[in-house]
């Protein structure tokens, strides 16, 4: 299939805000709406605060921050007010497209060896614990800004369902618990943190009912005061005082100048497919596209599942390569977007594949790879009108910084910088120039809500993962170009690679012993990751039939639904 570029930002430094762009190219124009709404999201509170509001006449925009702002109270491992994400979005009444980039921000004290000690090398502590290892959070004003242009309905309805499940309390469970543990260490270190997450000190039984009064008043001060609650008002100035006394050097000039950025979002077609994506600062789209253009030079679905395999994994190592060295803040770095999803690019990859043997990243004389934390969340949502929303949140690693105030806990998300171009991260990984830390900049991602739509269907879908979300929105798009499930997208069998390290990551099932042996003579090195990994949340929308589905992660326990 030939890809055509419909829409893309190739944004030269210091341009990259297209609130004013010309979208009319991204229009699907149909008469068509849904039977169903659909909301699918991590965790089952967090799908039913999203229902409710559609059920009191929000749209899929409100419903979408219901949904959010849950997902921060339910899931405060994963997501919340402390961090940012990237917003995909379909205005039904305008036939647009629209991309609401909500990514944190460095502070303006940050600089390129901010985490770097006398010796060069980097403070691993201070790039991953407590108020330096965060970045300015972008969630709040995307909820704002969202609410303002695009929802029906106020914060202060939006937000009423996290305001009562804080409050109130829930049940946590075995999830909750595997990931404190991860991060219990760093949780005991800050009183306001333990205080709120620990049970006397200890993770607590499943079961135990877990009450965030704090967090309750800051989203009742957001839903009365709105985003000036949080970047210039009484929240502001508590997170100030916190991040302060613990050695950040967070500025209310920081806080009060955040601005969520409206980019046009990458737009490619094949044919009667309109596959739309993230555009920098992630680099999931790119990537996704690069490997399907890749894939367009091959008959990769009548291959044998060895070869199939094979042909993926030699199309994530270049895509993840190009990632390494090209990726960055397009208001910060040039970034050659419509060179690297370019037809003559994706022939110059495909034409290096050999089909025999593995290719040695090595040899593809890239930098080093990049990484990021790995917990992170992912909603989607359509209502009846036909609006979409493709949201992936973040705050980094589990319980981000470790470290809360106002009842919020803040990212971590300065990591995902490249403390030093060329010295290992928490991973031992190594990033590029591209992404190295800068006042105001935001940090790559790998975080890639995407849409793909066409006459007969509409599909939405994004996961968690840190770096290995971009492969498995691949993985869940090709089961859709399949013609397979909402069902199917979201449970098949994973596998991963990243160009560097040169080992091809799976899943300890995604592969027959026979397999692996194929594999590796192909001059694979196979590594299982000793688990499963991501929580995919998708809806299909089958307009030949006009029926909706939804289908939430198995390997999680999120929860997908449909309603009138």
């Amino acid at each position: 299939m030939l890809m055509v570029l419909v829409s893309a930002c190739s944004t030269p430094a210091n341009h990259a805000d297209t609130h004013n762009a010309d979208h009319s190219s991204g229009r699907l124009v149909t008469g068509l709406t849904p039977a169903k709404a659909a909301v699918a999201s991590a965790h089952p509170l967090a799908t039913e605060a999203g229902l409710a509001v559609l059920r009191d006449g929000g749209n899929a925009f409100d419903a979408a921050i219901a949904v959010a702002a849950s997902l921060g109270v339910v899931e405060p491992y994963s997501a919340g007010l402390g961090g940012g994400g990237f917003w995909l979005l379909y205005d039904a009444r305008q036939q647009q497209y629209r991309f609401i980039d909500a990514r944190e921000t460095a502070p303006a004290a940050a600089s390129a060896t901010y985490f770097q000690q006398p010796d060069g090398s980097v403070n691993r502590d201070k790039a991953l614990n407590g108020p330096t290892a965060a970045a300015i959070p972008g969630q709040v004003a995307a909820f704002a800004h969202i609410a303002e242009r695009y929802g029906k309905l106020p914060l202060r309805r939006t937000l009423a369902p996290a305001i009562a499940q804080a409050r109130n309390g829930f049940a946590v469970d075995d999830l909750y618990r595997t990931l404190l543990a991860y991060r219990l260490d760093a949780i005991r270190r800050y009183p306001q943190s333990a205080a709120i997450f620990l049970d006397d000190g200890d993770i607590p039984d499943a079961g135990f009912v877990l009450r965030q009064p704090a967090l309750a008043d800051t989203l009742q001060a957001i839903a009365r005061d709105g985003a000036d609650a949080f970047y210039r008002g009484a929240v502001s100035r508590q997170l100030l005082q916190d991040v302060h006394a613990n050695g950040g050097d967070w500025t209310a000039a920081d806080l009060a100048g955040y601005q969520v950025k409206e980019r046009t979002p990458l737009h490619v077609q094949y044919g009667p497919l309109h596959v739309i994506s993230a555009p920098p600062p992630s680099s999931g789209g790119v990537a996704l596209i690069e490997m399907l253009n890749m894939l367009s030079h091959f008959n990769w679905q009548g291959m044998t599942p060895v070869n199939q395999t094979h042909l993926l994994t030699e199309v994530m190592r270049r895509a993840y390569r190009d990632r390494a060295e090209f990726l960055g803040d397009p208001d910060f770095v040039d970034v050659p977007v419509s060179r690297l999803i370019a037809e003559q690019h994706a022939q110059e990859w495909a034409d290096s594949i050999d089909m025999t043997l593995a290719t040695p990243s090595e040899s593809l004389n890239g930098p080093g790879a990049l990484n990021e934390g790995f917990h992170t969340t992912h909603l989607s949502v359509m209502d009846t009108e036909g609006n979409i929303v493709s949201a992936t949140l973040s705050i980094n690693l589990p319980f981000g910084s470790a470290f809360t105030s106002a009842g919020v806990v803040l990212n971590n998300e300065m990591d995902d910088f490249s403390s030093a171009p060329g010295s290992p991260n928490a991973y031992g990984l190594v990033g590029a120039q591209a992404n190295a830390i800068a006042p105001g900049k935001r940090p790559l991602s790998s975080m890639t809500p995407t849409i793909i739509s066409s006459p007969d269907s509409t599909a939405i879908l994004g996961t968690p993962g840190g770096s290995r979300i971009i492969s498995m929105v691949l993985l869940g798009t090709l089961e859709h170009l399949q013609g397979r499930s909402a069902e199917q997208w979201v449970s098949r069998p994973r596998f991963h690679h990243q160009y560097l390290p040169d080992v091809l990551q799976h899943e300890p099932d995604a592969f027959t012993g026979e397999q692996k042996v194929a594999l590796t003579r192909l001059g694979h090195r196979l590594q299982t990751v000793g688990r499963q990994y991501g929580n995919m949340q998708a809806i299909l929308w089958d307009k030949t039939t006009n029926t909706v589905t939804a289908a939430s992660d198995p390997r999680g326990i999120g929860e997908a639904r449909t309603a009138p």
